[in-house]
C-alpha cells in the first residue's frame, strides 16, 4: 500500500490524495506539519532531501517528491493522461504552467495569508503576489472560455493540478466573481466521480 507523507491543509498534497481517491488506489496518509519543522528532520530529508511535501512512498525505501510528477506517476494508464502525445504534452504545458505562474502566487498568498495569519507582515509582497496571481487566472480564463477542461474534451491531471490552489485561492485574497469559466470549471471539477475536499483526510 502507497504511504503519503502530507499536510492537510497543502493543496500540493491535497493534488494526490485527490487523484488516489478517484482511482480508487488505497493509501496510508501520514501527517508530516511542516508549521513545526516535521519535514526538515534527518527522517523526513532521508525521503526527500528537498524537504517538502508531499511524498510518495511507492514502495519500502522507494520515494517520489514534486506533487506533479506524483500525478504523472499514478495517472499513467489511466483516463487522467491522455494517450493522444500532443495531448500529453499539452498536459505536462499546464503542470508546468502550474508550477511556474501559478502556484507561486496564489499558493504563497493563502499560506501567507490563511495559513500563517501574517497578512500585514507580507503586505508588499502579497501585492506583487496577486498582479502575477491575476495574470495566471486570467491564462486560465481564456483557456476555460474555448472549452470545458485544460486539455482535450475530459478531466485529466492538468484539471486537478490546477484545481487544487484555484479553489482555494480566496483565501489568499483573490477575488473569483470576475471569473465565471474559471467558477463553472471549478463545479465542474467538483462534480467528478469520487471528488473529495481538501478537508478530507
Amino acid at each position: 500500500m502507497y504511504k503519503l507523507y502530507d499536510f492537510l491543509p497543502s493543496g500540493n498534497s491535497y493534488k494526490v490524495r485527490l487523484l488516489l481517491t478517484q482511482l480508487q488506489i488505497p493509501f496510508t496518509r501520514i501527517e508530516v506539519n511542516i508549521l513545526n519543522n516535521e519535514s526538515r528532520t534527518p527522517d523526513f530529508l532521508a525521503k526527500n532531501p528537498n524537504g517538502k511535501i508531499p511524498v510518495l512512498e511507492i514502495a519500502p525505501n522507494q520515494y517520489l517528491a514534486e506533487s506533479n510528477a506524483i500525478l504523472f506517476y499514478l495517472s499513467q494508464n489511466t483516463n487522467y493522461f491522455p494517450s493522444n502525445l500532443f495531448e500529453q504534452s499539452q498536459v505536462m504545458q499546464w503542470l508546468f504552467f502550474e508550477q511556474y505562474s501559478h502556484e507561486p502566487n496564489i499558493a504563497t498568498s493563502r499560506y501567507w495569508i490563511s495559513i500563517l495569519g501574517k497578512e500585514k507582515e507580507y503586505k508588499q509582497a502579497l501585492e506583487q503576489k496577486h498582479i502575477l496571481g491575476y495574470a495566471a487566472l486570467n491564462v486560465m480564463e481564456n483557456r476555460l472560455k474555448k472549452q470545458d477542461f485544460f486539455v482535450g474534451k475530459t478531466y485529466t491531471i492538468a484539471d486537478i493540478a490546477l484545481y487544487a490552489y484555484t479553489h482555494v485561492a480566496e483565501e489568499g485574497g483573490f477575488d473569483l466573481t470576475e471569473f465565471p469559466y474559471i467558477k463553472r470549471w471549478l463545479n465542474r471539477v467538483e462534480s467528478q466521480p469520487r471528488y473529495v475536499s481538501i478537508s478530507n483526510c
